[in-house]
């Protein structure tokens, strides 16, 4: 259920009548190589919720509106990178996750899919801060472990895994035929990042992607869905309890 689409007295009677759990789906717009959308990460963030709020028949789900901006720095030198500070993103999700408390909800739980280190530090620090209040954090080793073999290696923006993603929900956004024309490129950007990378060029992603984009349906996109919706109604049970 949609926050922003609820009527004052029906979010009353909603928090009123068990225990409901807030989702803060979280993304950026930023480029996803010459094939798929800006909002790629949100478009993932935002089916992620989709699907676990349809799956909870225990507990009332409500999904807030996206917070589509992040820190995004990595591919700044393509069209398409709008970013904000650490400083602004880590007020604005302290600040609507407490203002979400406020309103009854058992808990918050931040979903996101945009994995800049800075931008991933940012949430589990805003997680942190607030009581209630949990990252689904997709970077741990454990959660990554039920994801695909191109998301664990780290090869994965705008690759197969991400491709895929939006192949399932939203085909119309992504440019088939350029991406079945696109090279496959391995990069390991978390081994790029320590070894100080910090923007796409440097890491070998000439066209804002990596991974093999060639490669992705949207079946495999509808199965990584699934594995990721599971995630999440696995932490929003322990919220709601």
């Amino acid at each position: 259920m949609r926050l922003a689409d609820l009527r004052s007295p029906q979010l009353a009677a909603l928090v009123a009548g068990g225990p409901a759990v807030a989702l803060l789906p979280v993304g950026a717009v930023e480029p996803h190589g010459p094939h798929a959308p800006l909002a790629t990460d949100v478009l993932i963030s935002e089916g992620m919720c989709a699907r676990a709020a349809a799956a909870m028949a225990d507990v009332r789900v409500l999904v807030a509106p996206t917070l589509p901006y992040g820190v995004t720095r990595y591919g700044a030198a393509f069209p398409g990178a709008v970013g904000i500070e650490e400083s602004t993103l880590h007020a604005l999700v302290v600040e609507v996750c407490t203002a979400l408390l406020a309103q009854g909800v058992r808990g918050v739980v931040i979903v996101n899919n945009h994995f800049e280190p800075e931008h991933v530090a940012t949430l589990r620090r805003a997680a942190d801060a607030v009581d209630r209040v949990r990252l689904l954090d997709l970077t741990r080793r454990a959660n990554a472990a039920r994801l695909t073999e191109e998301f664990r290696a780290g090869s994965c923006h705008a690759g197969r895994y991400e491709t895929s993603l939006v192949l399932a929900d939203a085909p119309a956004l992504v440019d088939r035929e350029r991406a079945g024309a696109l090279a496959s490129n391995r990069v390991n950007m978390p081994g790029e990042m320590a070894a100080g990378r910090t923007d796409f060029v440097a890491m070998g992603m000439t066209d804002a992607y990596c991974g093999a984009p060639a490669e992705a349906t949207a079946e495999e996109g509808e199965a990584t869905f699934a594995a990721l919706s599971g995630m999440l109604v696995e932490t929003i049970r322990e919220l709601a309890c």
